[in-house]
């Protein structure tokens, strides 16, 4: 059995991103201000569009949902990082790593489908705003947001049980400030080939699907709002297209860099800058996003 060298109680040592010299110091204090931001931000926005019920609008409910997967994607990782680096210690458990990969990877998922969600619902609002009703209504939003958050559970249910099925030996350190999974993968005493071009299948076809409706979609607004001539609905249309694709890179571009390249193309430091812009400041910069998209997204029900 894989489990024969290891049980649940042994732990894993996260080494960090951070040291106690003057500079990383600064910077940690850095993350902690980003990620107040972030959490306060979410979650006030959140709880706006829970109580006023002029928000409850499709868009403004894509916008919450978006920002509750900001509010767990961040929270899943910086206070653990935090603690580990003001008590001095870096160990964390198998439970808890099995977590942090867990709700990494569902969140990632889920926020993918949602995105796309979200230039569906751009696109119906603007090529088809007198049959929003019928393309987009109450329940078909509904239904394809749940199914956003069941695709991203069920991805990252997947993902942890093959992952914590291999043996895992050795110094038993991962490079890096959080378990996530290639960085695990290569503390693994056997070979994982066959779950990394697995992996890698997976998500080329789920993103070459999600990729294609956000295309789709996107190309169909433009050509909507070139032939709205002069104005200030193009203007309009346009700086929110090119605030959803700002989105739509960091989050898809992330996705990309992680969970597309083998453990062997990995390098640690890579991992660590593109997965602290990730989860650390992207939920911030989401949320300023977000604020500004809303001032100009289209008016619909």
């Amino acid at each position: 059995m894989a489990w024969e060298n290891q049980t649940f109680n042994s732990d894993f040592i996260l080494l960090g991103i951070f040291n106690h010299s003057r500079t990383h110091i600064f910077l940690f204090s850095l993350v902690l201000g980003v990620f107040t931001v972030a959490f306060i931000g979410n979650t006030v926005m959140i709880l706006l569009i829970y109580l006023d019920t002029q928000l409850h609008t499709a868009m403004y409910f894509l916008l919450s949902q978006l920002s509750l997967t900001d509010l767990m994607l961040i929270c899943t990782t910086v206070p653990k990082m935090a603690f580990n680096y003001l008590s001095g210690r870096k160990s964390i458990s198998l439970a808890g790593c099995g977590d942090q990969i867990f709700l990494y990877v569902s969140l990632l998922g889920a926020e993918c489908f949602l995105l796309a969600t979200m230039a569906y619902d751009f696109y119906v609002a603007i090529c088809h705003p007198l049959q929003y009703s019928v393309f987009l209504n109450h329940k078909i939003y509904c239904v394809m947001v749940v199914s956003s958050w069941i695709v991203g559970f069920l991805d990252g249910i997947i993902v942890i049980a093959v992952a914590l099925s291999f043996p895992y030996c050795g110094a038993r350190e991962i490079p890096h400030f959080f378990c996530d999974v290639p960085a695990l993968l290569t503390l693994s005493c056997t070979n994982t080939l066959l779950f990394e071009r697995l992996m890698f299948i997976c998500h080329v076809i789920i993103l070459l699907f999600l990729v294609a409706v956000i295309i789709v979609s996107y190309v169909h607004v433009i050509v909507a709002v070139i032939h709205m001539g002069s104005g200030e609905g193009p203007q309009k249309g346009f700086a929110t297209c090119s605030s959803h694709l700002m989105v739509v890179g960091m989050y898809y571009g992330a996705t990309m860099f992680i969970y597309m390249w083998s453990v062997s193309d990995h390098f640690p430091t890579q991992d660590k800058m593109v997965s602290a812009f990730y989860t650390i400041l992207t939920p911030m910069l989401n949320l300023l996003i977000y604020s500004f998209t809303t001032r100009k997204w289209p008016e619909h029900s």
